[in-house]
């Protein structure tokens, strides 16, 4: 796994180790980012579930002004940091439940980019719940990205979240939502 683009394009990141982590695979990543390349320079950007800090970091990388990992495993945040380390970006963590952070200390705040890459097996209505939350604290005209298993249930969009576009790439549907003012 490696920064694609940007101040630290090519730098190897740490994987995580195990059967239940799904790194983004660059294909996709590359998909990502291409898209959102033009609203990365001055950006807010949260990466949420963050695992290994890899979309973080290639946001950063790519000129967002700041970027904040959310990610609840205590080594998934440890192997964060040391990829912070390893790149010398600029990009903050915060260690704990994405749903609380959202609601909690995140209340008030606003990121123009929402990267969204829960577990394939979260609950259906604990993802529902996250995008409530997340819409919350995206600006107006902000996206919201959210990465998920293609064979899995569609994900239940708040009323503030405007549904874009989503695309498959083998097991994995990018979903692009874009923030609304509120009716």
């Amino acid at each position: 796994m490696r920064i694609i683009a940007g101040i630290a394009g090519g730098l190897q990141l740490e994987s995580p180790e195990g059967e239940d982590v799904r790194p983004t695979y660059d294909r996709v990543k590359e998909a990502w980012f291409s898209s959102l390349q033009p609203r990365l320079r001055g950006a807010r950007v949260l990466d949420a579930f963050a695992g290994s800090g890899a979309l973080g970091l290639e946001a950063k990388s790519r000129g967002a002004a700041e970027v904040v990992c959310v990610e609840q495993d205590a080594e998934a945040a440890a192997l964060i940091e040391r990829n912070i380390e390893h790149t010398g970006l600029d990009v903050s963590l915060v260690v704990g439940s994405v749903p609380s952070v959202l609601t909690g200390l995140f209340a008030g705040r606003e990121f123009d980019v929402v990267l969204l890459d829960p577990p394939y097996r979260i609950d259906p209505d604990d993802l529902t719940a996250v995008l409530a939350a997340v819409a919350d604290v995206t600006a107006v005209g902000g996206q919201v990205w959210l990465e998920a298993a293609t064979h899995g249930p569609d994900p239940v969009w708040p009323a503030t979240l405007r549904l874009e576009r989503s695309r498959r790439y083998g097991s994995t549907t990018l979903h692009t939502a874009v923030r609304e003012e509120p009716a």
